[in-house]
């Protein structure tokens, strides 16, 4: 199985470069009881086998040949690959510890420089996740005191929409301005206006790590690190766009410790430098400026991009299936009526959620999540995986799991829902990922989804402009985007 992608030459120049290399790639000892996988080539491993814009799909069909827990050599870099619920679960949850640890890939290094939560392992990670989880917590996520902010955020963004008066226009700024504001609400009490430039340069620097860590030559980087670091393309732009979102997080809570006071801890920032101030001196501190810097542009970027990538494939999804719309519609005319929609309607509102996991499911946001890493020699399904090798979980191939979703390929709320329409939860459903590394907002982003929905769709029809074809086609690798498109948000009232 071979693939034509548009990094054949390039390799093929790599191969002849580490020519001195190839008792590396030939005499590397493999345990005898390694997951299976296809053969590798000496230095590029099995590189030349990966479709580089989809990999995952690539990783689908080997799976199909070789089995849910496989190998495969990218570069430099052993990978085992794990596929299907049952697979995927048993990892994450019954082997959680042994595969808590992330690799150090070079797109994550540049971007976090092995601090804060997601891209790091060990006892920063452990003490990093629980104080984010706490602090979460202690700021309101899942609580009234949230809720609120995120009830007056959509009145924002349903009166920004009414300006367009019906006439077509491009939602990706306006509702990841939306949602980024509730982040930010959260991390430094502010707001901002959706056309303040400050946000706009922030947004299009999330935008440009989340796009740019998923192509081609991020992924030649991460698997030939001493070699692409020299060479020019986009992967050597990340870490600008990660530099530009450290400097207004310096900026920012350099400001705040000049204001701090120990006695009102209203935000995420306010909370870590009392933290920082209590902290005992030893040789393993924690609650340093680097770790803040890390947390912080994670949380505004995790944050903002999901969370409105979501918001913008359930529109797409709505205009392409009105009736799918109007059924939603009804169900809050029923239960919500014309007042403010909160979290209290939606267990009254069984469709809605169905729907919302739908789009979730879906849309695939993250087909092969964060890689993993073990943190210890483990035996797994019968296969023995050695520590320090990366893990790929494929979301991909869970939330098209046929075993269980009945379409997994189509868009059908009625995964969600029994014979009686009423909401059916779905184990197979983890678009957060599952276990220790799973998504520190999860709560954050069920909330805003609900309310932003259910907002929007009480007073607007969304409706393509006329003429135009609704392409259900996802780009990107590590995050699945949809397509540019115009949209026209009809008021309904």
């Amino acid at each position: 199985m071979y693939f034509t992608n548009p990094v054949t030459t390039v390799l093929s120049i790599v191969t002849l470069l580490f020519l001195a290399m190839l008792l590396y790639g030939q005499k590397k000892k493999i345990h005898p009881n390694y997951p299976p996988g296809p053969p590798r080539w000496p230095i590029i491993g099995n590189m030349h086998m990966i479709n580089t814009k989809t990999p995952h799909l690539t990783f689908l069909e080997l799976a199909a040949k070789y089995g849910s827990v496989f190998s495969v050599r990218l570069g430099t870099l052993e990978s085992v690959i794990l596929c299907g619920y049952e697979t995927v679960k048993d990892a994450l949850i019954n082997h959680a510890e042994e595969f808590s640890d992330r690799p150090e890939l070079q797109v994550f290094m540049d971007i976090s420089r092995g601090h804060g939560v997601s891209f790091c392992s060990g006892n920063n990670w452990k003490v990093m996740r629980r104080f984010t989880l706490s602090t979460l917590r202690s700021l309101g996520m899942g609580s009234r005191t949230l809720e609120d902010k995120i009830i007056e955020e959509c009145k924002c963004l349903v009166q920004a929409m009414k300006a367009y008066k019906g006439r077509p226009f491009e939602n990706t700024m306006i509702l990841n301005a939306a949602v980024a504001n509730i982040i930010v609400s959260i991390l430094i009490s502010h707001r901002f206006s959706y056309d303040d430039p400050k946000l706009q340069k922030l947004l299009i620097a999330v935008d440009d790590i989340f796009r740019k860590s998923g192509t081609p030559m991020a992924l030649l980087y991460n698997a030939f690190p001493s070699l692409f670091r020299w060479l020019p393309g986009s992967h050597r732009e990340i870490s600008g766009s990660a530099d530009e979102l450290r400097s207004f997080v310096n900026e920012t809570f350099t400001n705040q410790r000049s204001q701090l006071d120990i006695n009102d801890e209203s935000n995420f920032i306010d909370v870590f430098l009392v933290k920082q101030k209590e902290e005992k001196p030893n040789p393993e501190l924690y609650f340093h400026d680097a770790n803040l810097t890390s947390l912080i542009v994670e949380l505004f970027g995790a944050g903002t991009e999901t969370t409105a990538s979501t918001l913008q494939w359930g529109l797409l999804l709505l205009m392409k299936y009105p009736e799918i719309q109007k059924t939603v519609q009804n169900e809050i005319e029923k239960v919500i009526g014309s007042r403010e929609p909160n979290l209290v309607h939606r267990k009254q509102m069984p469709y809605t959620d169905a729907v919302i996991h739908e789009i979730q499911r879906f849309a695939d946001l993250g087909p092969m999540t964060l890689p993993h890493c073990t943190s210890q020699d483990v035996t797994f399904k019968g296969f023995f995986i050695p520590k320090g090798t990366q893990v790929i979980p494929l979301l991909h191939s869970v939330l098209r799991d046929k075993e269980h979703f009945e379409k997994p390929d189509e868009f059908y709320p009625q995964h969600f829902l029994d014979s009686d329409g009423n909401f059916l939860k779905n184990e197979a459903c983890i678009p957060f990922s599952a276990g220790k590394r799973s998504c520190v907002g999860e709560n954050l982003a069920k909330m805003e989804l609900f309310l932003f929905f259910t907002t929007l769709l009480q007073n607007f029809t969304f409706q393509p402009p006329p003429g135009a074809k609704l392409d259900l086609t996802a780009v990107g690798s590590f995050t699945a985007h949809p397509l540019k498109h115009e949209i026209c948000a009809i008021p309904r009232n």
